[in-house]
């Protein structure tokens, strides 16, 4: 499932194949991943506009243009962003296609479509959309998390998938913070000494700091993830 590594690795995707690009044509085979907005009017909205650079908050990747609307993705559990040069054919899961200035082709691909594709027309409809949203988990200063989740009566994982609590962390990150910062999943947040809530926030930035280069929660050394299917 893509977490914030994965859609950290899809802005780079994205910046380094439009930004600064013009949008020639937009093709949507699959009205299916769109979320408050018509094929039609995302065609109309976005041919002739310009990318600018893009941005991240949580799970969620950010598309501006130039001229000010913006498009958000959001990858579900098998979605991403590809940038395919002129000549590349489409794959079965093509959702959505932004052919650019330059030839080369942005593909939204998700074989399972439980998120999408929102459009927002100005920056208040970007803060509607993302309200319900806590703080990026990229972006939260030393002892901020600690803090979060010294008011969390919840078990303390189901603290960190909550998107409202930490914006971006996931199934495979809440389970590789809490096995470094060695704390059971099943305590609740509230019921943590305050030493145990450092270990986390620590774990935290730590885990994130080494797992954004790979662009996915690494699977070797002493990661958990890379033990998740070895014979007990």
């Amino acid at each position: 499932m893509p977490e914030l590594p994965d859609v950290e690795e899809f802005r780079r995707v994205l910046a380094s194949c439009a930004q600064g690009r013009r949008i020639e044509r937009v093709e949507v085979a699959d009205a299916g991943v769109l979320r408050g907005v018509t094929a039609r009017r995302l065609g109309r909205e976005l041919t002739g506009r310009t990318l600018a650079e893009p941005r991240r908050h949580g799970k969620w990747l950010l598309a501006p243009t130039a001229e000010g609307p913006v498009t958000l993705f959001h990858f579900g559990m098998t979605g991403g962003l590809h940038c395919d040069p002129a000549d590349a054919p489409p794959t079965p899961h093509d959702r959505v296609t932004l052919t650019l200035d330059d030839g080369r082709r942005l593909r939204y691909r998700d074989q399972r479509k439980l998120r999408g594709i929102w459009f927002a027309a100005t920056e208040a409809d970007v803060d509607r959309l993302l309200a319900d949203q806590g703080p990026d988990a990229l972006a939260l200063a030393p002892g901020e998390l600690a803090d979060l989740l010294a008011v969390r009566r919840r078990r303390v994982k189901a603290a960190l998938l909550d998107q409202s609590t930490v914006a971006g962390l996931g199934n495979l990150l809440a389970d590789e913070i809490l096995w470094h910062a060695r704390v059971h999943p099943a305590r609740r947040a509230v019921d943590l000494s305050a030493d145990e809530r450092r270990r986390i926030d620590a774990a935290t930035r730590d885990v994130l700091r080494r797992a954004l280069p790979a662009g996915h929660v690494p699977t070797e050394g002493r990661w958990l993830t890379a033990r998740r299917d070895s014979p007990a």
